[in-house]
């Protein structure tokens, strides 16, 4: 059992709470985040980087010298590659990035992030987290609380504009729904800030399979 710190909203009281280490489950497997995050960060990429091939470069197709007699060696034109602003060879090109990994996948490495956070206690409750409207001192006065040093991540039970608003404007504090969280989102924060809601959606929703029963009959 993992003791994990727990935030009363209503009286401000920080207390702690038990939670089973291997909610999320205990093997972590780290290839299978290393994939996830990577496609993450490759998905993110604009992929707008060009540059000019000898076709592309503004550049007279005059042959500086003459093919003999100068002593020099042979050239074309100015635009080759080999020439100082001349053409790039096999430079980039735009292109999409993007490319996908299999849910199934995606959902283990987001519950072996958690799971990793759960064992090492980098993971903290709030009953509930409200706003009535965009204030960024509570929030503060929350995570100082809670004790949260560095890249926080909160997890809603669903969007509350209010929040995020609120959280927006703190250096590192990062909010998510639960629907969204992924292994990304897990790894790249110090902390990750639950409410009770939020962590039966995350429960629900990252669920390891049960596993299948064997098939067949013996004899």
């Amino acid at each position: 059992m993992a003791k994990l710190k727990f935030l009363r909203s209503s009286d401000g009281t920080v207390g702690t709470r038990e939670v089973d280490d291997a909610v999320f489950g205990r093997r972590a497997p780290r290839r299978v985040q290393r994939e996830a995050v990577i496609m993450y960060l490759a998905n993110r990429r604009a992929g707008t980087h060009d540059t000019l091939t000898r076709a592309e470069v503004n550049a007279t197709i005059r042959k500086p010298w003459k093919q003999k007699h100068t002593g020099r060696a042979r050239a074309g034109r100015t635009s080759s590659p080999l020439w100082r602003g001349g053409g790039i060879i096999f430079g980039p090109h735009p292109r999409d990035y993007s490319y996908a990994v299999p849910r199934k996948a995606l959902r283990a490495a987001a519950r072996a992030a958690l799971a990793g956070k759960v064992q090492a206690g980098a993971v903290a409750f709030v009953d509930a987290i409200e706003a009535k409207s965009p204030r960024t001192k509570p929030m503060v006065r929350m995570l100082t609380s809670l004790g949260v040093r560095g890249s926080c991540l909160l997890v809603l039970p669903e969007r509350d504009d209010n929040v995020w608003r609120s959280v927006r404007n703190i250096p590192g504090v990062s909010c998510r729904t639960a629907a969204e969280v992924n292994a990304y989102d897990v790894l790249s924060h110090r902390t990750v800030v639950l409410t009770d809601a939020s962590f039966q959606a995350l429960k629900e929703r990252l669920a390891a399979p049960a596993p299948r029963a064997a098939s067949g009959t013996g004899e």
